[in-house]
């Protein structure tokens, strides 16, 4: 075993034992907002393409995610509508003053803002957000900015193949910096890419997500005539956390002082355990979260990628200079977590006699209970989470932390009864809270989603919302499901009680517990 793999299994084991203290004192079933410290928020999040429509309005042009869209690879539906948040921003902000949200998260469409991908800035686009940012802070609810949530406009996409290309530096921080000097006077929360890892993995390996490059064979549902599979995921990392630290290194020489924000990135994460206790599934659940997390947070951390990748990926993988490994290096003020559900491991390490390999290949594991597709509720496992807030304290010094995206998801209907969903939010709530207690140092959670979207994978078929959309209705009318109306009564410190069933809800303040579920 190597001393890497050797000193990684030591921290490791020293996180299982926390996490066995942890869990030992665990008040998953009995706690209240106010056991969170005061400056701790509590939000609810959307994204531009999923929430907005109006597509085709007021000088935005196609991204991505569109031509991924009408393509039909979200089962033939698309986003052209999809909440219209464009046109019902107040009434939403509204909904969540009476939830009660500390604060909002969502992200611009770049193509809305500078509809050619560079140069004239839209007057729609910049009202739009200008309208949208000033109604929450009127009305206390702080703002956390996403600047890429699968969007690349198409037209920079056409031009140069987009993020495979070194242009896009350049391009997304002159972008970043029109959002800087437009927002951030009101905006001290700056997250620059959306899970980048899941971004490059399924837009550049398998094909399942925008823009859709990939090769054989590995292409996911069938081949594609552009991309290839076995170094473009790489690449694409690459760019996209030299154009994170391009924009973040922007910020703080040109608006930091004035502005006093913050700009992080997320990452994508899933509890990880060994199928068995040998030390090949061991080292095989390490190796994953290697390429997972450690592909986003090493770099960021130590200035450059897990030996684990680039053992596995050789030349395959850039390699990062001096300059950039220390550009790279502290350039996130903080971290987003994004969890949503576990996965079991089984090494898998004879696939690297294979010549012709993808990112998924050079893992060398197979991972079970990873269903991005579908509309299957997630297992309610909030250690998953718990052991991963864990981790960022140990492995990586303990940077800030929020919980940007973790919520449930279930078949989308009109049953305004999502027990399911209560029930993992008050968990994961907990999970949060117990590695808070444990000295992570998270500073808010934000549920995915506040209302049903229109989701990346599934379209309109499955559903995270706190609130119902009815697209039978022309006005898309908005409902609270039992989720919001848990999630309300929790942020306003009241007692919920869940008993068979069914949710009793009083209004009398709660310091000994919230949620507690039979």
């Amino acid at each position: 075993m190597e001393p890497e793999t050797s000193s990684r299994l030591v921290l490791l084991l020293t996180v299982m034992l926390l996490n066995l203290a942890v869990g030992a004192l665990s008040t998953a079933d009995n706690y209240s907002r106010s056991d969170f410290p005061l400056d701790f928020i509590f939000g609810s999040g959307t994204a531009a393409y999923q929430v907005e429509g109006a597509a085709n309005e007021d000088g935005r042009t196609p991204s991505i995610w569109d031509t991924f869209a009408y393509a039909g690879y979200a089962h033939g539906e698309n986003g052209d509508v999809a909440c219209d948040g464009y046109h019902k921003y107040k009434e939403d902000v509204q909904l969540m003053v009476e939830t009660g949200l500390d604060a909002y998260r969502f992200s611009i469409s770049w193509s809305r803002l500078i509809p050619n991908g560079r140069g004239p800035v839209n007057p729609k686009g910049l009202q739009y957000y200008n309208n949208l940012i000033n109604e929450l802070i009127a009305n206390g609810i702080q703002p956390h900015v996403t600047l890429h949530n699968f969007d690349f406009p198409q037209a920079l996409e056409d031009e140069y193949e987009g993020w495979v290309s070194r242009d896009i530096i350049r391009d997304f921080t002159d972008y970043a910096d029109v959002c800087f000097r437009e927002f951030g006077d009101r905006v001290l929360y700056w997250t620059t890419v959306n899970e980048p890892n899941v971004f490059a993995l399924g837009g550049y390996d398998q094909g399942n997500a925008p823009p859709r490059r990939c090769s054989a064979p590995f292409c996911a549902p069938s081949n594609s005539t552009k991309g290839n599979s076995t170094y473009e995921p790489y690449l694409v990392v690459h760019h996209i956390l030299l154009a994170h630290s391009s924009a973040a290194r922007l910020y703080k020489r040109k608006y930091k002082d004035q502005q006093h924000g913050f700009v992080g990135i997320t990452v994508y994460t899933f509890g990880c355990s060994p199928l068995t206790n040998t030390e090949e599934d061991r080292v095989a659940a390490q190796r994953v979260r290697d390429f997972m997390v450690g592909w986003i947070m090493e770099p960021l951390m130590h200035g450059d990628y897990p030996i684990s990748m680039k053992r596995n990926a050789g030349a395959r993988i850039p390699a990062f200079t001096s300059h950039e490994s220390e550009q790279v290096k502290g350039s996130s003020d903080f971290i987003g977590v994004i969890h949503y559900t576990n996965v079991i491991i089984t090494d898998n390490s004879e696939v690297l006699n294979i010549k012709l390999r993808d990112y998924s290949t050079d893992m060398a594991a197979k991972i079970q209970g990873l269903d991005l597709l579908g509309n299957e509720e997630y297992p309610l496992t909030p250690w998953g989470l718990r052991e991963e807030l864990n981790k960022f304290k140990v492995l990586y010094g303990n940077p800030p932390l929020f919980v940007y995206e973790n919520g449930q998801r279930t078949a989308s209907n009109s049953s305004l009864h999502d027990l399911s969903r209560v029930k993992y939010l008050h968990g994961y709530i907990g999970a949060t809270l117990d590695a808070l207690r444990n000295g992570s140092n998270i500073k808010g959670y934000i549920a995915w989603s506040f209302m049903d979207v229109f989701e990346l994978l599934d379209g309109y078929k499955s559903s995270f919302g706190l609130y119902y959309v009815d697209r039978d209705d022309p006005e898309l009318k908005r409902y609270p499901k039992l989720s919001a109306k848990w999630y309300r009564q929790f942020l306003k410190d009241r007692s919920t009680y869940i008993v068979g069933g069914d949710i009793e809800l009083k209004q009398e303040p709660s310091h000994v517990f919230v949620g507690h579920i039979d």
